[in-house]
């Protein structure tokens, strides 16, 4: 019933499409997700691949917690835009978990379903709306929100740019959905239901950084590398220029084959040189002084390696010691490494692989001996050391021998050894870079990108807008300046940051200036004019009080048309006319020395007695007869005290007015700084010709290209003249 309650959903979508923009193109899609759903729908109904157990309705369960609730965002969004990070497919377990939150849902009136993730959103801002789908689909409902194309407009918006197409020879004009918009409005959706929890908002017992910082150790490339990284430009260039077929070579490849190179040119060419200074060994380095520095302080020291790539292809074995690895003609990080650190002296069975373990069992195994110590060194992948993995007990450092793709990648990883049961005070936390290759670029995109989550996953205040970063593959200006070694790269990377620091405290600012205008212009005027108002009618309730209790001070109210002279009596005949008033309204049954006297009853169950002459006082009803007559008899008697309250009120709103004034006056602080980051920005960005200008070399004269060809030995550089080539050998060694 549920999918078809989702058909249902794409069905009124696609009705919707038609009557507002006649788009054939997006009916035809989205007629398509609907017959995929069809064909989901069926194949779950398979009796063939259904058994005799009982259902999950069955169960009786009537709540879920849902813990590292992240590895089921991957829901099935159908969209007439092409977004990043939506899949008209899904997968089967991210259905299966929505259509039992649905039940759950349905069954508890919108209740009884927990979500407990460290990494809500990970990649791009439509995991918030699978979140909202989950969690809080009826409210998304009862907006009008329907669909994700309904929820993208409201708080999303398309940005349209010029960008250099596939084949490098062109431009194309790309819209993308990635900049979000009402950010406020959306966070107060989204934190009806999330209790958004950060590192810095708990006072949690957890280790700190070392230092309060990353250490981030720099290789230097070695001829080699540098000569790779020339290719890639010639590469690079050739694509930019259409002289090869996209389907062969193209950017996002060489940010691929840039990636490996990083870590170690082995990657790509078994047969590559080592180097001395390389990142790999580097690492080795690192984790020998750990483990040294760690038995010298007597601690039991374990230690974490994660790597993504150049994962094993085979266990490890001691052969591997007196083998040279061109002679394999296969190389993989994890074996190198576990290899160096046993020729170094460390035991090989202190050291393990996470990727040998094959069932839950040996996984559990090998935890129970990280967190006693028996096993010191882990060596493992994101994906299967990095969420659910608990061997922080005596986890003294980690290290990132590769940039993951996303954020939560790093979240997760650094989590293993930053968080509650690691016995030590501090852990190093080590980031390898080799100069001269994409690795400190792909650093900074995953560093903005996580920037702009956290704009979003904050308890703090949001700022409107902002954008979110979707590429991680480099164009060709990007390529010929980090293989260069430009320095402005750097320079922009900062730059761009500072900017994007600068526009979060101008977009507080630019609140908080029209927050304090509207406060001192309108909202504290419109307060102090209500409450002299209010101050008058007071002086008058005050002189028609006095005029009463001159005339007689005897009790008397008048209820139903009769006149009560006993507290009792009256009492009485005020909680039965009381009792017959309506819930949610104000009505009134007595009148009291010239008073009206009024009934409010609210949706809470609270009744209150109002006493009304030029303004109006309040208590609470006594369920006692002459209980209710003596709080009535107190409110009357008790006029004169509202005076002073609202004269100190009065006295507040135009204290607060004065200081929302001068605040507003008050300049932005940084606006110098903004603007001379920007400036540079925009220089920087012309400069590295990031977008849509030709680089320097494309734009030579005839007669320098002829002068080129004239002197070819000056076009080879120095490296050239090593006997190792990369390339020669690529067909036969795939």
């Amino acid at each position: 019933m549920l999918l078809n309650r989702q058909i249902d959903d794409i069905s009124f979508a696609i009705a919707e499409m038609k009557e507002r923009n006649r788009e054939q193109w997006t009916v035809k899609q989205m007629e398509g997700q609907k017959a995929r759903m069809e064909e989901q729908l069926q194949k779950m109904a398979d009796e063939i691949r259904k058994d005799d157990n009982i259902t999950f309705e069955e169960l009786g369960i009537d709540s879920l917690l849902v813990d590292e609730a992240h590895a089921f965002k991957n829901l099935a969004v159908f969209s007439k835009m092409n977004v990043a990070g939506i899949t008209g497919s899904g997968s089967q377990r991210a259905m299966d978990m929505y259509l039992k939150c649905q039940y759950i849902n349905e069954i508890n009136g919108g209740r009884g379903i927990v979500f407990a993730t460290g990494t809500p959103i990970s990649n791009t801002m439509v995991e918030m709306y699978v979140m909202q789908q989950f969690l809080q689909k009826d409210t998304l409902e009862q907006l009008g929100i329907y669909h994700f194309d309904s929820w993208a407009a409201n708080f999303g918006e398309q940005t349209t740019a010029l960008e250099l197409d596939v084949t490098g020879s062109g431009f194309r004009s790309k819209t993308r959905f990635n900049k979000f918009t009402n950010l406020p409005e959306l966070m107060n959706i989204f934190r009806e239901t999330a209790d958004i929890q950060t590192r810095d908002m708990l006072d949690l017992d957890t280790p700190e950084l070392r230092d309060g910082k990353y250490i981030i150790v720099e290789s230097e490339p070695d001829w080699y590398v540098k000569q790779v990284m020339e290719t890639f430009v010639q590469r690079a260039e050739a694509i930019r220029n259409g002289r090869v077929d996209p389907k062969e070579d193209n950017f996002l490849k060489i940010t691929h084959e840039a990636r490996l190179l990083g870590t170690d040119a082995r990657l790509l060419t078994a047969d590559a040189p080592g180097s001395p200074d390389g990142k790999l060994n580097k690492v080795v380095e690192n984790v020998l002084y750990e483990y040294h520095k760690a038995e010298d302080e007597g601690k039991t020291g374990t230690q974490l390696i994660f790597s993504d790539i150049g994962t094993p292809k085979r266990p490890w074995n001691r052969e591997m010691l007196s083998t040279q690895w061109h002679e394999t003609g296969s190389f993989d990080v994890y074996n190198y490494i576990k290899t160096e650190l046993v020729r170094q002296g460390i035991p090989a069975e202190e050291i393990a692989f996470i990727h040998d373990c094959k069932s839950d069992a040996q996984r559990d195994a090998l935890f129970r001996e990280m967190r006693a110590g028996t096993k010191k060194i882990l060596l493992g992948s994101t994906d299967k050391c990095g969420t659910g993995v608990n061997v922080q007990t005596h986890l003294v450092a980690m290290h990132h021998c590769d940039c993951p793709w996303k954020p939560s990648s790093i979240e997760q990883r650094e989590g293993r050894g930053l968080r509650q049961g690691n016995e030590n005070d501090e852990v190093a936390v080590y980031r390898y870079v080799t100069k001269g290759t994409f690795d400190a670029y792909s650093w900074a995109l995953v560093e903005n990108k996580q920037r702009f989550i956290s704009q979003v996953m904050t308890g703090k205040s949001v700022s409107r807008t902002c954008e979110d970063i979707d590429e991680a593959t480099l164009s060709y200006a990007e390529i010929k300046a980090v293989a260069t070694g430009n320095p402005m790269i750097k320079e922009k990377m900062e730059v761009d940051n500072d900017v994007q620091r600068l526009k979060m405290l101008k977009s507080t600012y630019d609140s908080q200036h029209y927050a304090m205008q509207d406060s001192f212009m309108v909202k504290f005027p419109k307060l102090i004019a209500a409450a002299e108002e209010k101050l008058k009618c007071v002086h008058e309730d005050v002189r028609e009080r006095d005029k009463r209790l001159s005339a007689g001070a005897d009790f008397s109210i008048r209820v139903g048309g009769m006149t009560f002279t006993e507290r009792v009596d009256g009492g009485t005949a005020f909680l039965s006319a009381a009792g017959k008033c309506r819930t949610g309204q104000t009505t009134e049954v007595a009148e009291y020395k010239g008073f009206s006297v009024l009934v409010e009853k609210n949706f809470m169950g609270a009744d209150y007695l109002v006493l009304r002459g030029k303004t109006e006082y309040k208590a609470e009803i006594s369920t006692s007869p002459v209980g209710c007559m003596t709080r009535l008899e107190n409110l009357f008697n008790g006029i004169q005290e509202k005076i002073s309250f609202l004269e100190e009120r009065l006295e507040k709103y135009r204290l607060d007015m004065e200081q929302a004034e001068a605040e507003y006056e008050k300049p932005f602080q940084y606006e110098e700084e903004l603007k001379t980051k920007l400036a540079r920005q925009f220089e920087l960005n012309a400069l590295l010709d990031m977008e849509n200008r030709k680089s320097p070399e494309a734009a030579q004269s005839p007669e320098e290209e002829r002068t080129e060809t004239h002197n070819p030995e000056e076009q080879v550089p120095h490296v050239a003249e090593q006997p190792y080539r990369y390339g020669e050998g690529r067909e036969e060694n795939r």
